[in-house]
């Protein structure tokens, strides 16, 4: 029985090591890719102008804050009481504009990011099956730094793919 068992588990050890030398496997470092396609390039500089955008506004918020503050605090030994209490009021109201603003902007950014880079993903992820499938693997690993990959001697289809895209 226990020879049995020996038989077993190295005929499936057997088996297990034919199929997976049938099986083509390369792998490509697909940020590397993305950031040398000229559509990234592109986006990219798009991402930046809006960016400046928002970060001047921002700036212009907050420089008026700081003003209207200096302002108050220079008058409040001679405004009244009232007076004091409804720009202390402003100046919260104020404070909660510019902090809904940045946080506004920041998701509006990531927003437009994440509509300028799906594309290009996808044109990247197409390419790269368009070559995988002309070459005969099977399998293809994300060989960027940090995807888990450890060991990459295999086949890079980077080369390849930025043939068949073009640049």
């Amino acid at each position: 029985m226990k020879q049995f068992k020996t038989l077993v588990i190295a005929l499936v050890l057997f088996v297990g090591t034919q199929i997976s030398a049938q099986t083509k496997i390369a792998h490509i470092d697909v940020q590397a890719l993305m950031t040398n396609m000229p559509e990234m390039k592109a986006a990219q500089s798009q991402l930046d102008k809006i960016k400046e955008n928002y970060d001047k506004e921002y700036k212009t918020m907050v420089q008026e804050y700081q003003t209207k503050l200096q302002k108050y605090e220079q008058e409040a030994p001679t405004a009244g009481e009232a007076v004091n209490e409804a720009r202390s009021k402003e100046m919260q109201d104020m404070g909660q504009r510019i902090q809904q603003y940045q946080q506004s902007a920041g998701k509006e950014l990531q927003q437009k990011e994440l509509d300028l880079l799906k594309p290009i993903l996808e044109k990247a992820q197409n390419a790269i099956q368009k070559v995988a499938t002309a070459k005969g693997f099977q399998y293809v690993l994300d060989a960027t730094n940090g995807s888990g990959v450890l060991v990459a001697n295999g086949t890079d289809l980077l080369a390849d793919v930025k043939k068949e895209l073009g640049f």
